[in-house]
């Protein structure tokens, strides 16, 4: 009986002291926080988009984007991620790359596609970017090297220079997230392939690949450059894949898929 009593008041002093803590928190401002945040998110968006879509140029051409669009709606219906937030751009230019930018924006290069032995391999880097979205890791990294200060005032114009607005853009498509994100993004990646019924395999087959051909055509992997330690990556990514063994299924066929690559040559 005693030792009821005494658990009984260790519970309620516990209960009052997490009650009493949380009473300490200006709610109200962390709610304004997160709105400012989401506020400067969209408004970055469209600054860095409206900046490369004119320093770019962006294919139009049905069959390609319908294609990549194909691989994005699958990933999006199987994890439940509202397909609306993900924003895809293809871009005519011969760089191995695909980055994020705030507000759901994916930048893939025809680079990134031409040089994918396969859909899957593709796929796999379409899912780590749509996981840098999903984890918000994209304004997570704008904010801690950048400043939300400095971000908001971008985006109100008192500080939105042109060059100020490249530079961040720049950034965000050649240089690296920390170890720890870019883990994250990995292991939500295979997450995502995995209940998409996608062979994660061909994903890590990629980094390798890429690792090995780093010496080769280095102006050309820029998501070598912003993605390091591929070889180590692609290890754990294949032990991850090997705890979780599912039924695969085709993303393109074999003929959409060179179907993609042609019509991208001819751009």
């Amino acid at each position: 009986m005693k030792k009821l009593l005494i658990q009984g008041t260790v519970s309620i002093v516990l209960f009052f002291a997490t009650w009493l803590a949380l009473m300490q928190i200006n709610w109200v401002k962390v709610f304004k926080i997160q709105k400012v945040t989401d506020h400067t998110e969209r408004k970055l968006g469209d600054l860095f988009w409206k900046l490369y879509h004119k320093s770019e140029k962006e294919s139009n051409n049905p069959f390609i984007i319908n294609s990549v669009d194909s691989i994005v709606t699958k990933i999006c219906d199987a994890n439940k991620i509202q397909r609306q937030t993900i924003k895809v751009h293809v871009i005519m230019k011969d760089e191995i790359n695909a980055f994020a930018l705030p507000n759901g924006h994916l930048i893939v290069y025809s680079g990134l596609i031409l040089n994918s032995a396969n859909p899957e391999e593709l796929t796999g880097v379409i899912c780590h970017e749509i996981a840098h979205i999903q984890l918000n890791h994209v304004m997570k990294k704008l904010i801690k090297e950048i400043g939300l200060s400095t971000l908001v005032s971008i985006t109100t114009g008192s500080r939105g220079s042109t060059a100020s607005v490249k530079k961040i853009a720049e950034m965000l498509s050649s240089t690296a997230f920390d170890r720890g994100l870019e883990k994250e993004a990995d292991m939500k990646a295979v997450d995502y392939l995995i209940k998409a019924k996608i062979n994660p395999n061909p994903f890590a087959n990629f980094l390798y690949k890429l690792s090995d051909e780093k010496g080769n055509i280095p102006q050309y992997l820029n998501w070598m450059s912003t993605h390091p330690d591929s070889k180590e990556r692609a290890s754990y990514i294949v032990e991850y894949c090997k705890k979780n063994k599912v039924t695969h299924q085709i993303v393109l066929s074999e003929k959409t898929f060179e179907k993609l690559k042609e019509q991208l040559n001819a751009e």
